[in-house]
């Protein structure tokens, strides 16, 4: 906790705050901290109640993500506040835990918005990596009576499933874009030069281009 406080910097923290992360921690110094550190599961529970998000963050680098059981990943999840731990959790825990099918269906129904966003998010993971199963036609049913008012965090996760099944579906690619421009969520987005709008019409013939291009 001493070394995580040595390395916080005030300007880091702003930028951080503007996005609802209470820390000042470089990511890429907390990086390098967890590959010094290596794998320790007990310390990373240790850090993770310690309720910092600087501390939780590096919790999440250095645990060992198929030993949190079912229950366990549930707590961490609800107690996951700010986006860049929720975020982290999800991606790097969740996505690599033998229980994640089963907490990908029951946070998806969940009544806490940022509960369900993780929901999606490992939907999302699913319709591009292993989509057998899943009743693609129904998620976008649900996607296209939620999205609009949906609070920030989870319709961000609908977009990008949205846009996921677009590009990787094609099937489904006429559908997708047409609810993304009826409900044109994230259409005034801003988008660095370079970078694809999140948009979902503009993502998913953005991402088929260069698919096709490859």
């Amino acid at each position: 906790m001493a070394e995580l406080a040595e390395l916080e910097d005030p300007k880091t923290r702003v930028v951080n705050e503007k996005h609802g992360d209470d820390h000042g921690v470089n990511l890429s110094k907390l990086r390098a901290l967890a590959k010094r550190l290596k794998t320790q599961q007990e310390l990373a529970s240790r850090l993770w109640e310690t309720d910092d998000t600087a501390a939780r963050l590096l919790a999440i680098l250095i645990c060992r993500p198929k030993a949190f059981e079912r229950d366990e990943l549930d707590v961490m999840l609800r107690e996951a506040r700010t986006p860049k731990v929720h975020d982290w959790l999800v991606n790097y825990v969740v996505k690599k835990n033998p229980h994640s099918e089963e907490l990908r269906r029951v946070w998806s129904a969940d009544p806490d918005p940022v509960v369900a966003s993780a929901g999606w998010a490992l939907t999302t993971e699913r319709v591009a990596k292993k989509p057998e199963g899943l009743d693609l036609p129904g998620l976008l049913d649900v996607i296209e009576v939620e999205m609009k008012d949906a609070p920030d965090r989870l319709q961000w996760a609908l977009n990008h499933c949205l846009a996921q099944i677009g590009i990787e579906h094609s099937e489904y690619r006429t559908r997708a874009i047409d609810i993304g421009e009826r409900l044109e969520v994230l259409k005034d987005y801003p988008t660095s030069p370079g970078c694809t709008s999140p948009f979902a019409p503009v993502w998913i013939t953005e991402m088929v281009r260069r698919q096709r291009d490859e």
